[in-house]
């Protein structure tokens, strides 16, 4: 972040040589190209070796960008990345958080939950803002005829998509008993289905991964434990079993819902025998998912009733 700010420092003067008497908006000009080093930036964070690190650091970041996001809203790289940080941010550090103290502090836990939930939302918010700079009123067709709304969307809007859908589909996996979010989940499998239509392999399976979890929702959700299985396989085939997050992901979504222990036993040893340093820009995923699994490792017997 020092050295972002110190690049800002270096565009503004060099603003203010360029655009001399002019007329133009220096302001704008180092704000747009600040905008584009900070939503550049993710993969500082996605490599890091220390999540406490991260965890103290990705407010910071996350404010900044919304900051500059009061001056240029327009700016889609400022848009992912909100989207995305927020997400990953709240999956991370408050709903993972809320997880591990479940079972010796509920009430806390719950808040914390609730406070995912609003970070989930306003990362949405931010892939909403994002798409309707692509396409107007998208926005009001995922909400009211979701099917066909996205027949316009390309490659290059992949990550907008998939964010879009984890973002969504993470709050309302938060919010089964709260009807006016869970009603959303037509449109959360129609941005998920078009990202895998367009981009399968998109960082390497992070689709699948999605679908694995919206596929564990009951059947009358929509949901198909064979659908998530299959998703599962292909997730682990794009990334080389070197993803902990799907063998966590199976875990708690399948295996414990059709109460099989050995193959919950399994998967998570499988995620903790990857070495996070083999892959950096996938290592702070890694470790965080791994803590989670010697959390799960350590309720087996909570979790299962047998």
């Amino acid at each position: 972040m020092v050295r972002v700010f110190v690049y800002g420092v270096h565009v503004l003067a060099a603003a203010v040589v360029v655009c001399g008497g002019a007329g133009c908006s220096v302001k704008r000009i180092a704000i747009n190209s600040l905008a584009d080093t900070l939503a550049a930036s993710g993969d500082v964070f996605a490599s890091d070796e220390d999540p406490e690190l991260i965890r103290d650091a990705v407010p910071f970041s996350l404010k900044t960008i919304e900051t500059l996001l009061e001056e240029a809203p327009d700016h889609q790289g400022l848009l992912l990345s909100a989207c995305s940080g927020f997400t990953q941010y709240a999956y991370a550090f408050v709903q993972t958080d809320a997880d591990l103290i479940e079972s010796t502090d509920y009430l806390q836990a719950e808040a914390l939950r609730d406070r995912a939930r609003k970070l989930y939302l306003r990362a949405r918010g931010y892939c909403l803002r994002g798409l309707e700079l692509e396409q107007d009123g998208i926005e009001r067709q995922l909400m009211t005829r979701p099917e066909g709304s996205l027949a316009w969307a390309e490659v290059e809007d992949v990550p907008l998509l998939y964010w879009s859908g984890a973002s969504w589909g993470a709050a309302i996996a938060l919010s089964l008993d709260m009807p006016e979010i869970a009603a959303d989940l037509p449109a959360v499998r129609v941005l998920v289905d078009r990202a895998l239509e367009l981009d399968e392999s998109f960082e390497k399976g992070a689709i699948h991964d999605v679908l694995l979890v919206l596929e564990s929702l009951p059947e009358t959700m929509g949901g198909s434990m064979a659908r998530a299985r299959q998703h599962f396989e292909r997730a682990v085939e794009l990334a080389g079993g070197q993803s902990a997050v799907t063998f966590v992901t199976m875990a708690e979504s399948v295996s414990v819902a059709e109460q099989n222990r050995a193959e919950f036993e399994q998967l998570l040893e499988r995620a903790l025998a990857i070495d996070p340093d083999e892959d950096r820009p996938t290592r702070l995923a890694n470790l965080i998912a791994q803590k989670r699994a010697r959390h799960l490792l350590e309720r087996v017997d909570d979790l299962f009733l047998d």
